[in-house]
């Protein structure tokens, strides 16, 4: 029997990435010849997720155009507003669902099957209600950063526009990675509010309303950081290209 198959994999896919000078859908972005989310979709069938949804929005025609041939499904992100609505966008095609949703971004190529395995295996045997995959890095810059309470408990994530300069000066980081209760995620991500910098619905903020309403939820560092690099920049694509070169990443 496949491990996973009351998992639903959600890909989130819907950007421009203006930082990458490009026209571009930022997932459609090659990486040694490769488009980064072609990486994530096939780590992901390494693990037995048949259900996969590739949330769609900037020029989505041709991410579709490029996976039209792997099985997946996809589900329109008409306005991009944060990383809570894309999920809620979701809805409609999973309201019936009953299962875990491993929520993961499409320009973060590198995450490897033990590691969404382990995410989903800790969310599962803690039977937490939210479950975040995290990175300690050097430079955390331009990450949200995960907060602990006295007990080493999940606590929040802010995101760095938001965060004051002590909570800057934490080395844990959001990867953008969780897994989630479905069809139950939908009604508390209805819930979320859009007052910060950005003025977005984040999916962190479901920590805070889980918590409150006496849920556990938790963390799980990743063993390799370098799984975590995320691609945002031409800097950014130049960092990940080296790290394949270099053979500090395994795929």
């Amino acid at each position: 029997m496949n491990k996973n198959s009351n998992v639903c994999a959600v890909v989130l896919a819907a950007g421009k990435g203006t930082r990458m000078k490009s026209d571009l859908p930022k997932v459609v972005t090659l990486l040694e010849s490769k488009p980064l989310i072609l990486y994530v979709i096939d780590t992901l069938k390494k693990i037995n997720i048949s259900k996969i949804i590739v949330v769609v929005g900037y020029k989505k025609e041709i991410v579709m155009d490029l996976l039209k041939d792997t099985g997946v499904e996809f589900i329109e992100q008409a306005e991009q507003l944060g990383t809570g609505h894309a999920l809620l966008s979701t809805e409609p095609s999973l309201s019936s669902f009953q299962g875990h949703l491993l929520v993961c971004c499409g320009d973060v190529p590198f995450i490897s099957a033990t590691s969404f395995q382990s995410l989903l295996d800790t969310h599962i045997q803690n039977q937490y209600a939210l479950t975040v995959l995290s990175a300690y890095v050097e430079n955390p810059t331009g990450y949200g950063r995960i907060l602990r309470n006295l007990s080493d408990d999940l606590e929040k994530i802010i995101e760095e526009k938001d965060a004051s300069e002590s909570e800057k000066s934490v080395k844990e980081v959001n990867t953008g990675t969780y897994v989630f209760q479905s069809p139950s995620v939908f009604s508390y991500l209805k819930t979320l509010g859009n007052d910060n910098a950005q003025k977005e619905y984040y999916l962190p903020d479901l920590i805070k309303i889980y918590n409150a309403n006496g849920y556990k939820t938790g963390v799980l560092a990743l063993s390799n950081s370098l799984e975590s690099t995320g691609i945002n920049s031409p800097e950014d694509l130049a960092f990940a290209t080296s790290l394949l070169k270099d053979g500090k990443i395994n795929l």
